[in-house]
């Protein structure tokens, strides 16, 4: 079996796979000041709710945006499954091909690994949305070439940030409301947060479609709010929970293929 490990800027997901067949998966909130027997204590207590042994796990496989956790899940992961973990970008390239730019900057290991598994699951071209802490969209050529992407903030980021800096206004659900003319505080808000929000999406993969010169775009959707986005427009095609953990799984697979 392999643990694919997909860590985020506010959750680790992990998933245990059977061959190309995900058997589980589970979330632990990112917290750099968790030490190592803690994170391996948790990943222990799942294994058991999952019914796997540790020892039938054969590799591990990690892509993180979060340095800072590296350290303590790379010992809990030598410490409790005994095994020395594959990396991406330390010791698995994505091997992803960028359009001449003027810049060398790359992609964060997530959103490469969720382009390569959008190409292998569904072709090219596509765009790929991760609403996670940062929504971000990548554009991927019908030849597989990064041709650029975006970044905005995440709805719930906007949401705290409002909550955060305004003395009466309220932490609210995220849910879209009927109609955007409210009496409400906290319909405004939503309204405002997620009405908006989907909104500026919209016209994001809009921009992004004419840009990529139009025609049959997939547009595939991964992340913690992408299922209540692509229930609220017609312009996102498959969302897709497991993209990053597949897109793990297939860069494992190539490099032991190789």
């Amino acid at each position: 079996m392999l643990l694919a490990i997909d860590v985020g800027n506010t959750n680790m997901v992990l998933g245990v796979y059977e061959g190309e067949k995900l058997k589980g998966s589970f979330r632990l909130m990112t917290d750099a000041n968790r030490t190592s027997d803690e994170v391996g204590l948790l990943i222990c207590q799942y294994f058991h709710r999952f019914g796997v042994a540790l020892e039938e796990v054969e590799d591990v496989v990690i892509g993180s945006v979060v340095p800072q956790v590296m350290h303590t899940l790379t010992n809990a992961v030598k410490n409790y499954l005994g095994k020395v973990p594959l990396v991406v970008d330390e010791d698995l390239d994505p091997e992803l091909p960028y359009v001449e730019s003027e810049s060398d900057e790359r992609l964060g290991p997530d959103r490469a690994v969720a382009d390569i598994a959008a190409m292998a699951k569904y072709g090219a071209p596509l765009i790929v949305l991760d609403f996670g802490t940062a929504t971000t969209l990548d554009a991927v050529s019908a030849d597989g070439i990064y041709l650029g992407g975006c970044i905005t903030a995440g709805v719930r980021v906007s949401i705290d940030g409002l909550f955060q800096r305004t003395a009466l206004l309220p932490r609210v659900e995220l849910v879209k409301p009927d109609t955007v003319l409210s009496t409400t505080a906290v319909g405004q808000i939503q309204a405002g947060a997620v009405v908006g929000y989907i909104g500026a999406m919209e016209h994001l993969i809009r921009q992004a479609k004419a840009e990529m010169g139009g025609g049959d775009i997939k547009v595939i959707a991964t992340g913690g709010l992408a299922r209540m986005v692509a229930e609220n427009t017609d312009l996102i095609d498959v969302v897709d929970p497991q993209l990053v953990l597949d897109g793990l799984r297939i860069l494992y697979e190539r490099r032991k293929g190789g």
